[in-house]
């Protein structure tokens, strides 16, 4: 493997960093207490990459069994125990476990064991954002062939 093509053709480098503190406030915060912090949104990254904390408040809640066409996904879990599905088993992770599903990749999660604390990278930088906003918004309860369309426009196949 080699690296890929420059995206940058200058001589000097250019200021362009930007640093999100962690005292920010969640973008999403759902019913159940769920907190959802924008880190890195693809609009900010040139649609490389997008990057979250996920912050379980405590009630068991995740994502079933599902995937996705166009975007990998990673998860680092920061503090408690997430469990992630690998397509084949319900595995425990704790703080330090990383795991990284590939586009098609059968995957979930969910906070079995309590309040949780991890980091969500999606590559490329696709709009998770209103995904997230319109699960919050009541979304994800909607029946029928708006919920379905809802679930394809936002790359969620379900398994």
């Amino acid at each position: 493997m080699s690296y890929p093509p420059p995206t940058y053709h200058g001589d000097s480098g250019e200021v362009s960093a930007h640093v999100k503190r962690a005292g920010i406030e969640p973008a999403v915060v759902y019913p159940n207490g769920n907190k959802v912090f924008y880190l890195a949104q693809g609009t900010e990254t040139a649609g490389t990459f997008g990057l979250y904390r996920w912050e379980f408040a405590g009630p068991v809640s995740g994502p079933d069994a599902h995937f996705h066409r166009t975007i990998t996904e990673s998860f680092y879990v920061l503090e408690g125990t997430v469990t992630i599905y690998d397509g084949t088993d319900w595995v425990k992770c704790h703080a330090g476990d990383f795991a990284h599903v590939p586009a098609g990749g059968i995957h979930g999660f969910r906070n079995e064991d309590g309040a949780a604390k991890m980091l969500l990278h999606f590559a490329p930088g696709a709009p998770r954002e209103a995904y997230f906003e319109g699960l919050a918004a009541g979304m994800g309860n909607l029946d029928g062939d708006a919920y379905d369309r809802f679930m394809r426009e936002h790359d969620n196949h379900w398994v």
